[in-house]
C-alpha cells in the first residue's frame, strides 16, 4: 500500500520538476534584465522569478530524491507474504524433482517412429 503511493507521489514529483525545468529562463535569455532594465517592478521583486524558480526546483529536485531512495530500499526490502525466497537460485534449489513433469524420450530408431 505504501509502496503504491509513494509511487504517485514520485510521479508527481517527476511531472512537477519537468514543467519547472521548462518554464525557467536561460543565463543568457535576459541580458537586459541583468542591468535592471524594469525589473523591480516584478511580482516576485527585483531579483525577478528565477530566486523563487531556482528554490521550488531545488525542493522538489530533492522531494524526487527522496522518493527515489524510498522506492528502491522498498524493492530491495520487499518481503512476501508466503515463505518463498526472494532469490532465483534459492527457487531453483527448492524445486523437488519429483514434482517436474518428464518429456517422452525421443526416439532411438526409426522403426519406432510410425507411419502416417
Amino acid at each position: 500500500m505504501s509502496f503504491q503511493i509513494i509511487l504517485i507521489i514520485h510521479v508527481l514529483l517527476a511531472l512537477g520538476l519537468i514543467a519547472l525545468v521548462l518554464m525557467q529562463h536561460g543565463k543568457g535569455a535576459d541580458a537586459g534584465a541583468a542591468f535592471g532594465a524594469g525589473a523591480s517592478g516584478s511580482v516576485f521583486g527585483a531579483r525577478g522569478a528565477n530566486s523563487f524558480m531556482y528554490k521550488l526546483t531545488a525542493a522538489v529536485a530533492f522531494g524526487f530524491f527522496v522518493t527515489s531512495l524510498t522506492l528502491a530500499y522498498l524493492a530491495t526490502n520487499e518481503t512476501s507474504g508466503s515463505n518463498e525466497s526472494n532469490s532465483i537460485m534459492e527457487q531453483a534449489a527448492s524445486i523437488d524433482p519429483s514434482d517436474v513433469p518428464m518429456i517422452a524420450p525421443a526416439p532411438s530408431s526409426t522403426s519406432d517412429v510410425p507411419d502416417y
